[in-house]
């Protein structure tokens, strides 16, 4: 007969993993891809609401570049309150109202938004530095440095 301290009858549980708050990488566009997001008045409003939803829901924005007719962002999300289909819809609102102050009439938005769960720091890394170059390759400026309409607001890491 073996040693029941040796081998148990049963396996020790295992301590359960801390939930990982969820970290994204999310694009959202303007309808009909329409240039309209290269201002300094919708980056200070970006800006602003990032701040705000930080402070009232502890939504972290990362790194994040507002392309004329797109927005790429790194956002982290709490596990309770806000979800992130939330946050994105009243993103959108907020920068509208910016729009509209512009004269510039609606539909400012494309439909829904694409959003990747990252999973490892160098996923993180990789989509930035890609992200980055989008100035530089759409003949915006010389160097991804150089655009004005970029940024990082919180550090993110894993």
């Amino acid at each position: 007969m073996s040693d029941p301290s040796k081998y148990p009858r049963r396996p020790p549980r295992i301590t359960p993993f801390k939930k990982l708050v969820p970290f994204y990488f999310v694009t959202f566009n303007t309808h009909g891809r329409r240039k309209l997001l290269d201002t300094a008045e919708l980056h200070s409003a970006f800006l602003d609401f990032s701040h705000r939803a930080y402070k009232e829901y502890d939504v972290e924005v990362g790194c994040y570049i507002i392309m004329p007719d797109h927005i790429h962002l790194f956002v982290r999300i709490p596990l309770e309150g806000i979800t992130l289909k939330k946050w994105i819809q009243t993103l959108k609102a907020v920068l509208g109202k910016t729009l509209l102050s512009q004269n510039v009439e609606k539909p400012h938005w494309q439909e829904g938004f694409f959003d990747h769960l990252l999973r490892t720091p160098s996923s993180y890394g990789e989509k930035w530095h890609y992200v980055q170059q989008n100035a530089v390759r759409a003949g915006l400026c010389a160097h991804e440095k150089d655009w004005p309409y970029q940024g990082e607001i919180c550090r993110l890491s894993f």
